[in-house]
């Protein structure tokens, strides 16, 4: 049975830091709803009612284009090892850029990603549990350095060309506001 909190508990910001990846759930006014996995050490409990997640570079920037859009996210979590739950943030996000002046500051809660684009800043609203009794269990293996290494080798210069070639709109065409 789902059960609903005004707020982040510290037994539920326990949970979200033992988790080893999380889902982020965005949609516009119109087009497509985005649903994306999430892992790495991105994701920051900043207080009960706030969220802080770091976006790297990637194949798409659809969380972004719906920002400009529409605020609202949630972002959930399923314990895959251990006693079931499944948890939900739901709340208005911001995007926050290397060019905006409060850059410096979230990202420094982060270890460095290379090819680091955005800080989404979820406000919360609703916090919600629910059972989880048909999440599969999973043994956890290791982070995947992958996206890590894919932007190294890039380096500055070729992150900054991807992202005007290929995260400056959705796949619906909407702005995302990277401008590489």
């Amino acid at each position: 049975m789902a059960t609903q909190f005004p707020q982040l508990t510290p037994k539920l910001e326990r949970f979200i830091r033992d988790q080893r990846m999380f889902f982020v759930a965005t949609a516009g006014p119109q087009g497509r709803v985005n649903l994306s996995p999430k892992g790495l050490d991105s994701l920051r409990v900043l207080a009960p009612h706030r969220v802080a997640w770091l976006n790297g570079t990637g194949s798409g920037n659809e969380t972004a284009a719906h920002l400009l859009q529409n605020p609202r996210m949630t972002l959930m979590f399923c314990s895959f090892e251990g006693p079931p739950m499944i948890l939900r943030l739901y709340g208005a996000a911001r995007m926050v850029q290397p060019r905006d002046a409060d850059w410096s500051e979230l990202v420094a809660l982060f270890p460095a990603l290379p090819g680091a684009r955005q800080v989404f800043d979820l406000t919360v609203d609703l916090v919600q549990t629910s059972c989880g009794f048909a999440v599969p269990l999973f043994d956890y293996v290791e982070q995947r350095d992958l996206l890590t290494t894919w932007a190294e080798n890039r380096g500055p210069e070729g992150l900054a060309t991807y992202q005007r070639e290929r995260n400056a709109t959705s796949i619906d065409g909407y702005p995302t506001g990277v401008t590489g």
